[in-house]
């Protein structure tokens, strides 16, 4: 998959080359490419694809069910949007409190106010950041 910026005059256009098997979430749609395929994206949509979209079977963590939430409110529908938009507070609420680290807790926080600024996108980064720290976390042993 890759990217490149058209901007003759004043519209943008967005052009994507997909490679067969590549997979793309647009508006909530999910496409998979059975042969390689340029598309021209020329106006306002809501997309991911490839390693950007988790599965749900994926949200296996506290960040990646994070993610999971902050991804469906950011693909859906506007009329489905605040039930993830609340599953994601409540998810990133539960896990800041969780959590005893203050990296963490911050991370959450700036993801937070993304979400309510209404930057989904930066939110989904930010949250990505915490994976490798979920997995460190659930695959340590216990501590006495």
């Amino acid at each position: 998959m890759s990217a490149a910026m058209n901007t003759p005059g004043r519209n943008s256009r967005l052009v994507l080359e997909f490679r067969a098997g590549d997979k793309m979430l647009v508006n909530g749609a999910a496409l998979q490419f059975q042969t390689r395929a340029s598309v021209v994206l020329s106006n306002r949509v809501r997309f991911l694809f490839g390693k950007q979209i988790l599965a749900p079977n994926d949200a296996n963590t506290p960040a990646r069910r994070l993610y999971f939430a902050i991804q469906a409110a950011y693909i859906c529908d506007d009329a489905e949007r605040p039930q993830f938009l609340d599953l994601a507070r409540g998810l990133a609420a539960d896990y800041a409190e969780a959590s005893t680290s203050p990296t963490v807790k911050r991370l959450i926080d700036r993801a937070t106010e993304e979400l309510e600024e209404g930057k989904c996108w930066e939110a989904m980064r930010r949250v990505r950041e915490l994976f490798p720290h979920d997995d460190a976390m659930l695959s340590a042993p216990p501590q006495e």
